[in-house]
């Protein structure tokens, strides 16, 4: 007869072996949800058929993300595509959406093609997406040399743009027409991680905590050739890292102004969104939280980006809304409460993470406009 304490024994080792499998299983999602994936669009966003194209159109199956409204990428591999809003007055069948069909940049586009919206809207670079005359450059960082393009204009505040989860540098080209019509130099950077610039010494984003250093180097650049003042407009962790820049550089006086574009503010919920989002089990999603917020030092003494409103001391345009998923939107909304005297939000409803120009590109210039105005 089995013993109490042989019975013990075996249930202890099966609560350990349970345990270390559930720790492990709490890692290897922690890593799948820091690991760098530029140019890749987020998981957990549906995908969708498309139904039938015609010239200027395409049907695509109904779903919130079918719907949403403004101009979007459509991707798939080897697929890229620019859809316009939808097409109210079109003929389609109760489960499927038309929406305009602007350009197929990429590949082909037809029947049976499951594709995603992307905010990434523009391939290639300013002077093949744009028409923009640009310069490659290199920017010495402290990891090797990082990747930039450079869209030169007549005034010496320069903007300095960084992208954030799940795009790349060619997602800020979204707004380099509105900037270089106002002729504001545009300084566009990929960083860590990014194709052609170095790998993060662990593999592993760290949602801006450690990537601010390499908007730091661009800075340094900017100043070094020409820029009085600079503006940073960062999307997502882009956004989080302009705000540790603002706080933590020896060039902060530099920095007349922050726009943050669904700016990532609460660490925790965007780890546990990026794990979810890439399969991990809810049984294991605590742990795989705690996990990835040891695997990016993101530990309770440090504080996230803007968790001081009192240090702000430049102005900040947010834009964000509610229908972000991934960073909610109550922590803007704090800030912004908190620091009325420098801090504007710009509410944008129906618009997925890192979306909000493209849910209402006229309303997101108009407002960056009034924005940058007197910062020129």
């Amino acid at each position: 007869m089995r013993t109490a304490t042989a019975t013990a024994a075996a249930v202890t080792t099966t609560l350990l072996g349970a345990g270390a499998a559930a720790v492990a299983v709490g890692r290897y999602a922690a890593d799948a949800a820091l690991r760098p994936e530029p140019g890749r669009p987020l998981p957990g966003g549906p995908r969708l058929s498309v139904h039938s194209t015609a010239p200027g159109r395409v049907t695509l199956t109904r779903s919130l993300a079918s719907l949403r409204p403004g101009t979007y990428g459509l991707v798939a591999p080897g697929v890229h595509a620019v859809v316009g809003p939808v097409i109210s007055d079109a003929d389609h069948y109760p489960d499927t959406v038309v929406r305009q069909l602007l350009a197929v940049s990429h590949g082909t586009l037809g029947p049976g093609t499951r594709v995603a919206l992307t905010p990434q809207v523009y391939l290639g670079d300013p002077r093949t997406a744009l028409g923009l005359d640009h310069a490659d450059v290199d920017i010495p960082g402290e990891l090797g040399a990082l990747p930039a393009w450079f869209v030169p204009a007549a005034r010496d505040t320069w903007v300095i743009t960084v992208h954030g989860l799940g795009s790349s540098r060619e997602h800020p080209m979204v707004v380099m027409p509105f900037l270089n019509r106002h002729q504001l130099p545009v300084l566009d950077l990929g960083y860590r991680g990014d194709l052609g610039a170095p790998a993060p010494p662990d593999g592993l984003g760290h949602l801006g905590e450690s990537e601010w250093r390499d908007l730091d180097a661009a800075i340094r650049y900017a100043v070094r050739y020409g820029a009085r003042r600079v503006v940073l407009h960062g999307w997502s962790t882009g956004a989080a890292m302009a705000l540790h820049a603002a706080e933590r550089s020896a060039l902060a006086d530099r920095i007349s102004g922050l726009v943050l574009d669904s700016p990532v503010l609460d660490w925790h919920t965007t780890l546990r969104g990026l794990a979810a989002a890439r399969g991990t089990p809810a049984v294991v999603l605590p742990l795989a939280v705690r996990a990835a917020e040891g695997r990016a030092g993101l530990r309770a003494d440090r504080r996230p980006p803007g968790a001081d409103p009192g240090a702000l001391r430049v102005p900040v345009l947010i834009f964000h809304g509610p229908d972000d998923a991934l960073a909610p939107w109550g922590p803007s909304r704090r800030l912004a409460a908190a620091r009325p005297d420098l801090v504007t939000l710009h509410t944008v409803h129906g618009a997925g993470h890192g979306a909000m120009w493209n849910a209402d590109p006229a309303g997101y210039e108009e407002a960056l406009r009034r924005f940058l105005t007197p910062l020129m």
